[in-house]
This record gives structure tokens, sequence and C-alpha cells, in this order.
């Protein structure tokens, strides 16, 4: 093989593999803050990462919202109505949250079966549902108040 030829495979073995390397990098770094979305159903079966972060959703239990006297924590359950997971959450939540209103909350599962929230976020009006939620509530069996998407409308 001709010396020239010999050098030019090199220079492009050398790139290729340089390529290879710095995607397998970046494929790991992102690894870690991929949050996947898990309904009730899929937490309680045991689907759900422990100790990742991940999103979950469905409706705000009725009576489930407890509120600490001395503290931002509040405790809640979020169902999709086939099953239900408890959250805890300490901090302000969003004006819209309410009991029997839909809901994502993104932090992590914990072995004792509690979500421990870092993020909550709640319904922007009443026709609003985030697909993800509306999706679990339909495989439950019962029906969303509302599955479309966010209108734009000005």
């Amino acid at each position: 093989m001709h010396p020239l030829r010999k050098q030019r495979l090199a220079i492009v073995v050398f790139i290729l593999l340089a390529a290879a390397a710095a995607a397998a990098f970046l494929g790991y770094a992102l690894r870690e803050n991929i949050n996947l979305f898990y309904p009730p159903a899929d937490i309680a079966a045991g689907k759900a990462p422990l100790d990742r972060k991940i999103r979950a959703g469905g409706m705000v239990a009725e009576g489930s919202v407890q509120r600490a006297t001395d503290s931002l924590k509040v405790r809640f359950v979020v169902t999709d109505y086939s099953a239900s997971v408890p959250v805890q959450y300490e901090g302000i939540l969003p004006d819209l949250f309410a009991e029997g209103e839909g809901v994502v909350v993104t932090g992590q599962l914990a072995a004792d079966g509690v979500f421990y929230a870092d993020d909550v976020l709640a319904k922007h009006d009443e026709n609003y549902m985030p697909p993800e939620v509306s999706d679990a509530l339909e495989k439950s069996g019962k029906s969303a108040p509302y599955s479309g998407q966010e209108s734009t409308g000005l």
C-alpha cells in the first residue's frame, strides 16, 4: 500500500474513533438528565426506578392534601383511578393546585413508596391536561375531562 494512502486511512480511522468516543461521552452525560414519565399504575407495579429523577402525573385524590402547620411541607396522593402514589413536596404549590385536578410532579421515588417531589406542575386552565396524564387516565379506564392539545389563540 502506498504510504500516502496508509496515512489517509489512519487519519480517517482516527476521526471515526474520536467521533465514536465523543458520542459515547455525550450519551453517558445526557443519560442522567433524562426524566421519564410514569403513571401511578406503573409506579405501584414497580416499573419505575428508585432514586432516579422521574415524572409522575395524574389527578390529586380528593381529601388527600395534608399541609404541615410549621413548614411548607405538603403530602398528597396522585391517582390515575387504578392506582395511587403518595407524594411529599416542600415548597410553594402552584395557584391552580387543588384536589380533583390534574398534576405532574418531578422528583424521586424512594424505597418506602413515597414520591419525593422537587417540582409540582398544575394544569393551567379548565380545558388543558398534560398528554401523559390524559393517556394514563385513558389506560386506567377513566376518561380525562379534555385530552386535546393546548390552544394558542389570543
